[in-house]
């Protein structure tokens, strides 16, 4: 990592309308992202993790302009980028690229290899011939792993895996300074989810490529990320480097979540106490008042339902929004891989 800030995210929030009735007037929002601050620094892995429907894809969606945010700050390279719209925004997509979830349905399975990977190339007018083109594509497709003669072969005839590899080689056609990799090996099968995750650690350090990388899988975010966002109904609620973040969460959502991750030591695992919450995660249409987990949380007093937290500074150096933070010796205690960290 350079230091240097490349994306900087301020109180960004994207409000999606809820209508009914004939006239279909607005009767409520569901506030899928509700005030997301965050820096992303230069050649950095920014892992993004929380429950599902927390707002993490939402908000990649926002980083990159494929929604319009309700409101709140974007900037890349210092440049407000939230309200750029036509020619603009299409320089800026040459710098920023996503790869998808779903190695299935983000690939037009009416277009060979050779033509999704080279679209970009088309797409900004950078398409000097089809011979250099196609000498580019099968570049590209022999540096993410892929057989170059299958130039002219159609996505159903990849494997899984193979097919994400095809998105990788689009989203770095066109050489971007940061890619948002939105849960890329999920669909995947355990042995090739490791194959996906070492080839984008290897293409970022050649490239130095800055990623933002969003999963469930608490054990591939510690293997892949330099910095943690924790998010939860929208929010940001801890933020910390990887090291702090395993080893002494503050957030008791974050402490929840760790307690859930498999340990491979059978007596570590026999003496983890498991921190199960309680009841379901809360409508974002009609999130809780003050803090969002407080219906959640065992630590929860009458300032969590009348007070909503800041993300500030807690010992240890973890941002985190919450008025009573985890303990060391409460980490210890539902954590126990932090002593073998």
């Amino acid at each position: 990592m350079s230091g240097d800030v490349l994306v900087e995210v301020r109180d960004l929030v994207k409000h999606f309308p809820i209508r009914q009735g004939l006239l279909q007037r607005q009767v409520g929002a569901v506030r899928a992202v509700d005030g997301v601050s965050f820096e992303v620094l230069r050649g950095e892995t920014l892992g993004v993790v929380g429950e599902s429907g927390c707002g993490k894809s939402t908000t990649a969606r926002l980083l990159l302009r494929l929604m319009e945010p309700t409101s709140g700050s974007i900037t890349f390279e210092g440049r407000e980028i939230a309200g750029i719209k036509g020619k603009p925004l299409k320089e800026l997509r040459r710098s920023m690229q996503m790869i998808f979830q779903d190695p299935y349905s983000s690939l037009n399975p009416r277009k060979t290899v050779g033509t999704i990977i080279s679209e970009p190339f088309v797409i900004h007018d950078l398409a000097k011939g089809e011979g250099e083109r196609k000498r580019t594509v099968q570049d590209l497709m022999d540096r993410v792993g892929l057989n170059p003669e299958h130039y002219n072969r159609y996505p159903h005839e990849f494997s899984g895996g193979q097919r994400q590899r095809i998105g990788v080689a689009r989203a770095l056609a066109l050489k971007p300074k940061i890619i948002v990799a939105d849960e890329p090996v999920s669909a995947l099968d355990v042995s090739i989810q490791a194959q996906i995750l070492n080839l984008l650690r290897e293409l970022q350090r050649e490239m130095g490529i800055t990623l933002i990388f969003i999963a469930h899988d608490l054990s591939v975010v510690r293997h892949m990320c330099d910095r943690i966002a924790v998010m939860y109904l929208g929010k940001v609620v801890e933020l910390a480097t990887n090291e702090q973040l395993y080893a002494h969460p503050r957030m008791p959502y974050t402490g929840a979540l760790m307690s859930a991750v498999p340990v491979p030591q059978p007596r570590l695992a026999a003496s983890k106490k498991r921190q199960v919450l309680a009841g379901d995660v809360p409508s974002p249409a009609n999130p809780p008042p003050a803090c969002r987990f407080h219906t959640r949380c065992w630590k929860a007093q009458e300032v969590c339902r009348q007070e909503d937290p800041a993300l500030v500074e807690k010992e240890g150096g973890n941002l985190a929004a919450c008025h009573f933070p985890l303990t060391d010796a409460e980490v210890l205690e539902r954590v126990p891989t932090a002593r073998t960290a």
